[in-house]
């Protein structure tokens, strides 16, 4: 029986193998069997075909509003909603869309808005958006909802860095772009030359480009009536499934979670279920409608229009920007095998920090309250990430990741004002890369986290292209201040005789302190600049230290190039000493790198006049008290602390790069 057994062991042996390969083999071909037959499968029909049916998209025109700041975007906005009678007289104010205090007070736009009007039987759903190169993922998300864009130009201004910009972004989503020149009617209007300009450096026919002046209500007609002519349509329902594109959301207190979304494809009707692909969440409708700019319910939203949802979403995890939202009836039909599974969108590109501050609560107690904030607040600026951190001298807190100063600027005021919190933010830095002597490969956003010196082998830091639009006359000041801030020179073009584009490779960290108001005050106000991260470059960095008594203040640590340690450490010292309050003994303030002192400086005690008791007498009486007040002040010294004010870390924010050719 055995030997049977062995037998038929032995015979087998050779086939197993072939029978495994055999089935690898077939992989590839089983998987496009599959895939063949999901495309072979049926679309899931929308669960409201009769609306869908009747519906059509050619009277639909979606489009967004892009310019460099201050060349009247929200100024054109407003006619535009004005000459529609979609806001009456009596209600209309300026910068109508800018419902933010701050951009009121600023004078910018922060956050794209939408709106819907109606022009000659057409329905127009205009996006405003920001101008500023700190909000340029605004613009993006907003263009993704579009099919076509207004680009504004300033007639007297010209081309700026961010127009360029703006219109890269519109390219690449494949929009239809309509220019606009604005403020034609100001004495210092120059059509003939800004049109020039619009057809040398970015290469749009202005053949027909519209004259227009959004504060006077010139050419508005024309630009509605190029809309209407030029945008193309939305693609036409399929009579599929409904999707929607998330493309802002925020918080009500009252409502919950307010989406507004980009009908795709499908329709939707309130009291319907929806399914959120991403965080896969259901949740039922109380009210959908569309934006005039106010909230107006509607019963059904179809494939084309934009609009806006809410109902028991109260996670603000739930409904992600970018997200794709479908009804919950068509997502469980799609699972079953006769039908296609419903595919979400393709969504966003996630946004890259362009540096990291901490922030902290004043109040140790209000760590909850800034983290429900933040989450709060990030359903309104999908760009904002952070993480916990936690510091010796501050507590716990967050690493929040900006796109710029502005943008930190933004942020901690909208944190103040609108959720009640008072706030220590840290001195920003950008994400450093450092090789260690082990080979491994660590990304520091922060001083604290930069390895030892003795354990880093090599230190990378990011560079940013840098392109900034400059009058001809002022070339050579922003070529000093580009080799000020080690920048590399690449190009110099000529857009028209007395414009020119400068274009520099630089490190980050030089762009994100007070270049842009360097670059400004040089050229009196008449230069722009825009930038995106290039890649790494090896360079020697080194941690900059604070020693306030000869304790280290981590939160004042910084990193910089070791060419610009000294002349770092010299303003840092001098800024602290200014804003530090005087103490009962002397306070020794130093910048170092590891234990070499490379600066430091002094703040002289308060001195109490013990002597004002002594009328006349023995000189040595008057010795006795100030040998008294000297041993207290010395013991004093010993265990007293120094409180380091909130002004003292936002003067580090503040250090010109030029200062620190003198000092102690």
């Amino acid at each position: 029986m055995q030997i049977i057994f062995f037998t038929l062991l032995a015979l087998l042996q050779p086939i197993v193998p072939f029978t495994l390969h055999t089935h690898q083999y077939n992989q590839p071909l089983r998987a496009a069997t599959t895939k063949l037959l999901a495309n072979s499968l049926p679309d899931v029909p929308s669960a409201h075909p009769d609306q869908v049916k009747s519906w059509s998209t050619s009277k639909i025109r979606n489009f967004s509003i892009i310019a460099h700041i201050d060349h009247g975007k929200s100024t054109l906005a407003d006619r535009l909603l004005e000459t529609t009678k979609t806001i009456s007289a009596r209600d209309m104010e300026s910068q109508v869309l800018d419902n933010m205090d701050l951009e009121k007070e600023r004078g910018i736009t922060i956050k794209l808005q939408a709106a819907r009007c109606e022009y000659k039987g057409h329905v127009l759903n205009l996006i405003d958006t920001p101008g500023h190169v700190d909000f340029t993922y605004e613009v993006s998300r907003s263009l993704a909802a579009c099919e076509g864009a207004l680009l504004v130009v300033d007639a007297s201004q010209g081309i700026e860095a961010q127009t360029m910009a703006n219109v890269y972004l519109a390219l690449d989503n494949d929009l239809e772009i309509i220019p606009v020149l604005n403020k034609i009617d100001l004495p210092a209007a120059e059509p003939e030359r800004v049109i020039k300009e619009i057809e040398g450096s970015i290469g749009l026919d202005c053949s027909s480009i519209v004259h227009a002046s959004a504060k006077s209500g010139i050419g508005i007609d024309d630009i509605l009536q190029s809309i209407v002519e030029l945008v193309p349509a939305p693609p036409a329902p399929t009579g599929g499934a409904f999707k929607a594109l998330i493309f802002d959301s925020y918080y009500d207190p009252y409502k919950g979670i307010i989406v507004f979304f980009r009908v795709i494809d499908g329709c939707i009707k309130s009291g319907d279920k929806v399914r959120f692909m991403n965080s896969k969440a259901d949740h039922d409708t109380v009210e959908i409608g569309v934006l005039t700019p106010n909230q107006v319910p509607k019963e059904y939203l179809m494939a084309g229009e934009v609009g806006y949802l809410y109902g028991s979403i109260k996670d603000v995890l739930d409904a992600r920007v970018g997200d794709t939202i479908t009804l919950s009836s068509e997502f469980k039909k799609s699972q079953l095998p006769e039908f296609k599974n419903i595919e979400p969108l393709e969504g966003y590109a996630e946004s890259v920090p362009m540096m990291y501050a901490g922030l902290f609560p004043v109040d140790a107690d209000d760590y909850e309250n800034l983290r429900d904030s933040l989450g709060k607040l990030r359903l309104n600026d999908a760009s904002l990430t952070y993480e916990p951190e936690s510091s010796g001298a501050l507590g716990f807190g967050f690493r929040i990741g900006f796109l710029g100063l502005l943008h930190m600027e933004i942020i901690q005021e909208r944190l103040e004002r609108e959720y009640d919190l008072d706030l220590i933010v840290t001195a920003p830095s950008v994400v450093y890369e450092v090789e260690t002597t082990k080979g491994e490969v660590v990304k520091v956003s922060s001083a604290a986290k930069m390895p030892e010196q003795q354990l880093r082998a090599k230190t990378l830091e990011p560079y940013v292209r840098i392109e900034v639009l400059t009058p001809s006359e002022y070339n050579g000041k922003v070529m000093e201040l580009g080799q000020e801030r080690r920048g590399i020179l690449k190009d110099i073009k000529y857009a028209t005789e007395t414009r020119s584009t400068i274009v520099y490779e630089m490190p980050l960290a030089e762009v994100i302190t007070d270049f842009f108001d360097q670059l400004k005050s040089r050229t009196k106000g008449y230069s722009s600049m825009e930038y995106k991260l290039i890649g790494y470059r090896e360079s020697p960095l080194v941690r900059l230290d604070i020693l306030i008594n000869g304790d280290m203040a981590p939160p004042l640590s910084t990193i910089c190039h070791v060419d610009q340690a000294q002349r770092t450490g010299r303003g840092l010292v001098n800024a602290l000493k200014e804003f530090i309050p005087r103490q009962l003994f002397k306070v020794q303030v130093q910048a170092a790198i590891g234990a070499k002192v490379i600066a430091s400086s002094s703040i002289s005690a308060m001195r109490k006049d013990v002597t004002a008791k002594c009328y006349g007498g023995d000189v040595s009486r008057k010795k006795k008290l100030l040998k008294k007040q000297a041993a207290g002040k010395k013991r004093m010294k010993m265990m007293g602390n120094v409180e380091v004010p909130q002004s003292a870390f936002t003067a580090v924010l503040k250090i010109d790069k030029s200062e620190g050719s003198g000092g102690d």
